[in-house]
Formats: C-alpha cells, structure tokens, sequence
C-alpha cells in the first residue's frame, strides 16, 4: 500500500474512535459561541436598522438570537468586528 493510502487510513480509523468518544490523539476545534443579541444592543440599534446598517436579513438575524441558527464563515467574522468596533463598519460602508 502506499504512504498515502497508509496515512488517509489512520486518520479514518482515528476520526471513527473519535466520533465513538474513545480517546485518540484528535484535535477538535469549534469557534466560540457568538451573543448574537448582546452584540446588537451593544450598537444600541433595533433589529431592523442592525440589519440595515449590516446587510444582514431580518429573519437571519432572528434565528441567531434566538439560537437556532449560529452565524457562520463571513457573517461570524463580520459580527466580531461589529462587536470590537462598528463605527469602523459604519464609516467603511458610507464611503
């Protein structure tokens, strides 16, 4: 068999284990929870108008705060500078 035959195997085999709760040599990352509401009082900004400002969809918006959904890819790294700075996304955007 080949090298990468060899190591494509063990890591199946380890990602099966894992996925069984044994215990492997697997890292696993998962991004903390993002307070999609907190952020959005923070602004002091109403749903509608945090969706305005932020090109964000009402109803996207909703299911985040209210958990049903988590904001993903982009949309995560957005809300984290919205957090940190949104006046920076505000002055970006009226340019």
């Amino acid at each position: 068999m080949s090298k990468a035959f060899t190591e494509i195997s063990a890591g199946l085999k380890d990602a099966i284990a894992h996925a069984k709760g044994e215990t492997t040599k697997t890292i696993e990352h998962r991004p903390e929870p993002i307070n999609v509401k907190a952020i959005r009082e923070r602004t002091g900004m109403s749903q509608q108008r945090f969706c305005a400002t932020f090109g964000i969809s009402l109803g996207t918006l909703r299911h985040w705060e209210q958990g049903l959904r988590a904001p993903q890819g982009t949309a995560r790294v957005l809300l984290k500078v919205v957090e940190r700075n949104p006046k920076a996304i505000v002055e970006a955007l009226a340019e």
